[in-house]
């Protein structure tokens, strides 16, 4: 489902990638010895973190299909984990369309044969990168209405784009491109928060040969400049949406906002 002339690439089993990295941090089994390499060398909290990151995505995907949204751009998608979001909304609202985009050849073949869409609502996949946001956008037009609200997802990955790419810009982009009532659900990793354990995961993932730039809550707070914020706010992912208590730290932003009418 790749579009365009561009040949779809290999997968190099030769260099972590976080995709598989985050598959193996959830206890999965798509991932290749350097990604399981990686995630031995971070301390245990980062298994917390990113079973918190997962939840958080089903409480937020599963409050937007409450309120009645019906469509989703998930940017970032990771290899595919039960429940995935479009069973997560597609419980809800049956006729929910989700678009996936990822950049690891990987994730696309498993997609392929696990992204499978109820049969009231549909599903696409697009192998692109956030970096390049008007390649995605315009695949997704083909699926989703961008005249209607459009909730889109970035579940722990703007960490991965440092400041020197315009990380910021990259999701202000995006967001213009959503008509008023459209959401961003983002969740990001803290350097301020949990800050020994950010620095040892920045070096952990730099010898794996991925930048991480995990980031203070103001620099978070940016991505989020202009839109309205769903209560609580920006909070941690274990605080968003849900009265249980975890007793593992955490060490993750998480936010649901709400793009305004002009």
């Amino acid at each position: 489902m790749t579009d365009g002339p561009e040949a779809p690439p290999t997968i190099d089993t030769s260099k972590a990638h976080p995709a598989r990295v985050y598959d193996w941090l959830l206890g999965g089994k798509d991932n290749y010895p350097v990604d399981e390499a990686v995630g031995q060398s971070l301390p245990p909290a980062a298994k917390d973190a990113a079973r918190q990151n997962r939840q958080f995505m089903h409480r937020a995907a599963a409050w937007l299909a409450g309120q009645g949204v019906n469509q989703f751009l998930d940017i970032g998608t990771g290899i595919p984990t039960e429940p995935n979001l479009h069973q997560v909304v597609q419980r809800i609202v049956p006729t929910a369309k989700v678009v996936y985009a990822d950049n690891d050849p990987i994730v696309l073949r498993h997609a392929e044969a696990l992204l499978i869409s109820g049969t009231e609502g549909v599903t696409d996949y697009i192998e692109a990168d956030v970096r390049r946001p008007g390649r995605i956008v315009e695949h997704a037009r083909a699926t989703l209405d961008f005249d209607r609200p459009i909730a889109l997802s970035l579940i722990a990955l703007m960490h991965f784009v440092p400041d020197g790419q315009d990380a910021h810009a990259i999701v202000r982009d995006l967001v213009a491109t959503l008509a008023p009532g459209s959401y961003l659900v983002l969740s990001h990793g803290a350097s301020d928060l949990l800050p020994e354990l950010a620095a040892k995961a920045t070096a952990e993932y730099a010898r794996g040969g991925i930048t991480l730039g995990f980031r203070t809550r103001t620099e978070v707070a940016r991505f989020l400049d202009g839109l309205d914020l769903v209560a609580p706010g920006l909070v941690t992912a274990t605080e968003w949406g849900t009265a249980t208590v975890d007793a593992a730290p955490s060490g993750v932003y998480a936010a649901v906002a709400r793009v305004p009418s002009p």
